[in-house]
C-alpha cells in the first residue's frame, strides 16, 4: 500500500510543494511545529534512511540543503533545524524545522493548524526565496 507521501508524489493528494526535482520533493507540513515547517522525501517510496543507495541519500540531504537555504531566507530564524524521525509514515523524510530556539523542535507539543490560505502563502514566501537564490 502506497504511503501518504506516494500519493502526494503521484498527485492523489494535494501538497504545498515549494521545490521538486525529478528524484525529490519538498512540501509544507499541514500539521506543522512552526509556520515554514517543510518536509523533504525520496520520490521512490522507501520506508527507512539508512536503506537508502548512497547516491539517493547523498541526493537527497543536497536537496535538503538547497530548500533550508530557501527556507531560512523565507522564515527568518537561528537556524533551520533537521530531524529525521521516521515512525509516522513509512517513508523517508527530512524534517526541515525555522528554530530561534530548541522547543521550536519539541515534536511532543501541540501542532499548528494553520488554513490553506495560510500555508499557500507560506509556499509562496518559500518560492521567492529559493528562486531568488
Amino acid at each position: 500500500m502506497a504511503s501518504i507521501f506516494s500519493k502526494i508524489v503521484n498527485g492523489e493528494i494535494p501538497a504545498h510543494v515549494v521545490a521538486e526535482t525529478a528524484d525529490y520533493l519538498a512540501f509544507l507540513d499541514v500539521s506543522p511545529l512552526v509556520m515554514g515547517h517543510v518536509l523533504v522525501i525520496p520520490k521512490k517510496e522507501i520506508d527507512y534512511i539508512f536503506d537508502m543507495d548512497e547516491e539517493s541519500y547523498f541526493g537527497l540531504t543536497l536537496f535538503a540543503k538547497i530548500v533550508a537555504t530557501g527556507l531560512k531566507e523565507a522564515f527568518p530564524c537561528k537556524k533551520v533545524g533537521v530531524a529525521v524521525i521516521g515512525l509516522e509514515v513509512p517513508h523517508v523524510h527530512i524534517h526541515l524545522i525555522p528554530m530561534n530556539n530548541v522547543s521550536d523542535m519539541n515534536f511532543s507539543r501541540p501542532k499548528l493548524q494553520p488554513t490553506q490560505e495560510e500555508l499557500q502563502d507560506a509556499a509562496a514566501k518559500i518560492k521567492t526565496a529559493l528562486a531568488s537564490g
